[in-house]
């Protein structure tokens, strides 16, 4: 655990996968065509706790909907890319534009179009419920799925990385 604490301590930028990790991979859609999906409302507050010690956020997803950007704004996630397969191509040019670097990534994905960026980061997990492959190629796999809270785990280990944790919780304590 020790060594996942110093790699998430070296983060600067988390980057996300959308259906699978920020969702449960479901896609729904209604009688008249119009998709839905569902949110944990604990990754947003873990989201939100990374933004406010400087961790950026990122999104990249292989598919467009905009679910996926109004959730963005409510969580506060600073970079948002939709409709991209090739997500390692994604993420380095997201980079070029900012003042990180590949070892300063966190990459949290559940698939095989995942694995390229997930190899070329400082820090990669996924969910348990993940593709087999991705499982055998990521630093940490969370306890939780994809959808149902996976991602505050990262944000709360990147907190502990960065010895901001218990001041987070202190914050929601009466006795401080």
């Amino acid at each position: 655990m020790q060594d996942l604490v110093t790699a998430a301590a070296q983060v600067k930028l988390l980057v996300l996968d959308v259906d699978g990790v920020l969702s449960n991979g479901y896609i729904v859609y209604d009688a008249n065509g119009v998709e839905s999906k569902t949110f944990h409302v604990q990754d947003g507050i873990g989201i939100k706790a990374l933004k406010k010690i400087g961790i950026n956020t990122a999104i990249i997803t292989g598919r467009s909907s905009p679910m996926v950007d109004k959730r963005a704004e409510e969580i506060g996630v600073e970079y948002v890319v939709q409709g991209r397969d090739d997500k390692l191509v994604a993420l380095q040019e997201l980079l070029a534009d900012l003042p990180f670097e590949l070892a300063d990534c966190a990459y949290m994905g559940d698939d095989l179009p995942d694995i390229k960026a997930l190899q070329s980061v400082g820090f990669s997990a996924t969910v348990p419920n993940a593709h087999q492959e991705v499982i055998n190629r990521v630093m940490m796999v969370t306890t939780r799925r994809g959808g149902d809270g996976a991602v505050r785990e990262i944000c709360d280990l990147i907190l502990k990385g960065q010895g901001k944790y218990d001041a987070h919780i202190e914050h929601y304590l009466l006795d401080k």
